[in-house]
């Protein structure tokens, strides 16, 4: 997927549909002079729903579509004939897409299971004809509901990717190197920063035919939860995340440092990705000769406070010890 078909943030307006009104037809046919009230219902107006759908990685497929309107219900007729429902519209969205109300930017509800469905403007309910309002006091009802009027909203959906590792870094760390290799996912990778701009997601492929999702997150830089950087409007993707692997180049100039900044800054964004599973991955081990990972190694025993790993993604190296430890805390 490309950067530019990633679209993880739509807004859109919605309308059901109006209710139908109710028939106040008295009931004529030749014989019958007072054949009475016969009138019948309003159909209900339509819903907009919003259904899971697990095929869907993206919003793409709701960038140019704004406005979402549902049928109006059809209204009641002679002989007791109700009118037809409106027709329900539904919208398909990715897994992980939270529903927010465009002005007060509460969070409606969110789509989390494959064919959930939930009704985002309720379609309004269909009058009653006069054949429900006969008695023996008022045997000639002359009156019938009025269908109930459409709902309308102005909605917001954010994307918030569902993925079982995320990689975590600061800008050309080699995320994009690492997923490239590990996956069968095409991500831009270039020697300057920020050349991810959308987060990619890749398939890794395990022993006897198993797998799991890893993601990567743009680059986070010091100061992205205030809003430095492409890193802070990306931070959502790593609260669905059930482990989060920090990368950090083997050449950096303080690791436990890099770690401690990208830890405090998803502590800012939200305390609660704290509580996650960690794990520090060493990259670009190939610059290393066995003196200096030695060396190293036993820096980062004595500083590091979580598990960690060098792989090397150019040169092929960790990755099957990765992929184990990833996949013995993905079932711990």
């Amino acid at each position: 997927m490309t950067e530019g078909n990633f679209v993880d943030y739509v807004k859109m307006f919605v309308s059901s549909g109006n209710g139908g009104k109710g028939s106040s037809h008295l009931h004529r046919e030749k014989f019958i002079t007072k054949g009475g009230p016969d009138g019948g219902d309003g159909g209900r107006g339509g819903h907009v729903i919003l259904r899971g759908n697990s095929n869907l990685w993206t919003l793409l497929h709701l960038k140019f579509k704004k406005h979402i309107r549902a049928g109006h219900g059809e209204h009641g007729s002679k002989s007791r004939s109700f009118g037809a429902d409106g027709e329900d519209v539904y919208v398909d969205v990715p897994l992980g897409t939270v529903v927010r109300d465009t002005e007060t930017n509460d969070i409606i509800f969110e789509i989390t299971e494959e064919g959930e469905e939930k009704i985002i403007a309720e379609g309004g309910k269909g009058g009653l004809g006069n054949w429900h309002f006969r008695s023996s006091t008022n045997q000639t009802p002359r009156y019938a509901q009025p269908g109930l009027p459409l709902e309308e909203r102005h909605i917001t959906l954010e994307l918030k990717v569902l993925a079982d590792v995320g990689l975590v870094g600061f800008p050309n760390a080699g995320k994009s190197t690492l997923l490239s290799v590990i996956t069968s996912a095409k991500p831009k990778i270039a020697d300057y920063e920020f050349t991810t701009l959308k987060p990619n997601l890749g398939i890794v492929e395990y022993r006897d035919f198993q797998t799991f999702v890893m993601a990567d997150i743009p680059g986070i830089i010091e100061g992205a939860a205030e809003g430095k950087g492409l890193g802070h409007y990306f931070l959502r993707h790593i609260e669905r995340n059930s482990i989060l692997l920090f990368l950090i180049p083997a050449d950096a100039e303080d690791i436990k440092k890099q770690y401690d900044i990208l830890l405090d800054e998803l502590r800012r964004y939200n305390p609660e990705m704290l509580d996650k599973e960690r794990i520090i991955v060493i990259s670009k081990c190939d610059m290393l000769d066995d003196e200096l990972k030695a060396e190293l190694k036993e820096e980062l025993d004595n500083e590091l406070p979580i598990p960690y790993l060098f792989i090397s993604s150019v040169a092929q190296q960790g990755l099957t010890e990765l992929k184990d430890t990833l996949w013995k805390m993905l079932n711990a």
